[in-house]
C-alpha cells in the first residue's frame, strides 16, 4: 500500500493553519486468508471481491486521514498565544510569517517578546531576521529554540516600567553599614550630623538594563542611582544620592523547560549625583560600594534569575539533553524532547 499526503501549513493571524491540499491512497495488493470449516466457502468469496475490498480500504484510509488532518489543525489554532511568566509578565508566542522548510526540519519565527499581563506600554524592540535562524551543532538534535537579544531586553523594560527595579535595603550581612557609626571614619560629616542613627539604602535603577550578548559572553549593563537614607525618630532623611554604572557577565542553563541565569559582578563606576552633607570622597565609599554590590545586589538578582522563565514548549513535552551556544545576538537551545505527560489529541 502507498499513501501519499500534500499538506500546507501557513501563519494566519499569528496561528498555524495546517490544511490537506492533496491525498491518495493506493493498494497494490491485499492478502485475506481464512481458517476454519468453511473457510473455502468464504475464501472463495472474498477472492472474489478482492479489488472492491481494496477499494473499500483506500476510501477509509483517505478518510481518516483527512479527519486527523483536521483534528491536527484544530490543535494547532488551539495553541495558546502567550505563556504567563509571572502575575506580571508573559511571553508573546504568536507566530510571525510563514513557517520555513528544509530537508529535515521546519522552523517557526514567533514574537518572543515578554509583554505586561496588565497592559503596562513598553519599548517596542525589533530584530533582524537572518537565515539560518537555529544553529545546532549535533544535526540529530530535535528541537532549536533561538532567543535574540532583543527578547531579554523586552524583559528588562518590562519589569522596569513596572517599578520591580527598585527595593530598599534595610538588612545586609554586616549590618553595622547600615549606622552611621559604620561610617564614621568614611564620612565623618555623616556620622557627626547623624551620630549613631540607623539607615538605609534605597536603590533604584534609572533606565532598563541593557544586555549584549556576544559569541562567548552575555553582558548586562546598569545604570542605577542609590540614595543614602538617615533614619531619625519617624523620618527617613535623604542625605546623599550616588550613580551608579555596573558592568556584570551573565550563564543560563537549562532547568526543566525554563532557561535560567546567573549573573556576576565585572567591575563598576560611581559618581556623586547630590549630597546634603557635603563633598563625599568617592574613593573612600567605592571598597563599601563593592561589598554591598556583591553582598546584596547580585545575590538579589541571581534569586530572581533562579526561577527563569519558560521556553516556548508544546505543552505535555519536555527539554532533553539541552545545548546551549552563543552567537551574536542570540542565545540558541538545542536539545531533545519527550513526553512529559499525555497529549490530549485523539
Amino acid at each position: 500500500m502507498e499513501v501519499g499526503l500534500t499538506l500546507g501549513l501557513k501563519n494566519q493571524e499569528g496561528t498555524l493553519k495546517l490544511s490537506l491540499m492533496d491525498c491518495g491512497c493506493y493498494v497494490k495488493d491485499i492478502s485475506i486468508k481464512l481458517d476454519g470449516g468453511a473457510s473455502w466457502l468464504y475464501q472463495g468469496m472474498i477472492d472474489a471481491f478482492e479489488e472492491q475490498i481494496g477499494s473499500a480500504v483506500e476510501n477509509a484510509i483517505t478518510k481518516n486521514l483527512g479527519e486527523g488532518i483536521l483534528k491536527l489543525d484544530l490543535f494547532l489554532q488551539s495553541l495558546p498565544k502567550e505563556i504567563p511568566v509571572d502575575d506580571d509578565a508573559s511571553i508573546n508566542v504568536t507566530f510571525v510569517d510563514n513557517p520555513s522548510l528544509s530537508n529535515s526540519s521546519v522552523g517557526f519565527d514567533i514574537n518572543g517578546l515578554f509583554t505586561a499581563r496588565k497592559k503596562i506600554p513598553i519599548p517596542m524592540y525589533y530584530y533582524e531576521n537572518t537565515l539560518p535562524s537555529v544553529l545546532c551543532t549535533e544535526p540529530t538534535k530535535m528541537l532549536g529554540i533561538s532567543l535574540d537579544e532583543a527578547v531579554f531586553n523586552s524583559a528588562s523594560a518590562l519589569y522596569y516600567d513596572a517599578k520591580f527595579m527598585q527595593w530598599i535595603v534595610d538588612k545586609i550581612p554586616d549590618q553595622s553599614l547600615l549606622n552611621t557609626a559604620g561610617w564614621r571614619f568614611i564620612v565623618p560629616q555623616l556620622y557627626k550630623k547623624y551620630p549613631n542613627d540607623d539607615m538605609n539604602m534605597n536603590l533604584s535603577l534609572s533606565s532598563p538594563p541593557i544586555l549584549r550578548i556576544s559569541e562567548h559572553n552575555l553582558d548586562a549593563t546598569v545604570y542605577a542611582d542609590l540614595i543614602i537614607d538617615v533614619l531619625e525618630a519617624d523620618q527617613v532623611i535623604p542625605v546623599a544620592c550616588i550613580s551608579l554604572v555596573i558592568r556584570g557577565s551573565g550563564s543560563v542553563g537549562i532547568a526543566g523547560n525554563n532557561l535560567v541565569g546567573s549573573v556576576k559582578l565585572n567591575d563598576f563606576s560611581m559618581s556623586l549625583k547630590w549630597s546634603n552633607i557635603g563633598n563625599l570622597r568617592m574613593y573612600l565609599i567605592q571598597p563599601l560600594m563593592w561589598t554591598l554590590i556583591q553582598t546584596v545586589f547580585v545575590p538579589h538578582a541571581n534569586a530572581h534569575l533562579a526561577k527563569g522563565f519558560p521556553l516556548p514548549i508544546i505543552h505535555g513535552f519536555t527539554v532533553q539533553n539541552a545545548e546551549i551556544i552563543f552567537s551574536r545576538s542570540k542565545i540558541t537551545v538545542c536539545g531533545d524532547v519527550a513526553f512529559r505527560e499525555s497529549l490530549s489529541i485523539k
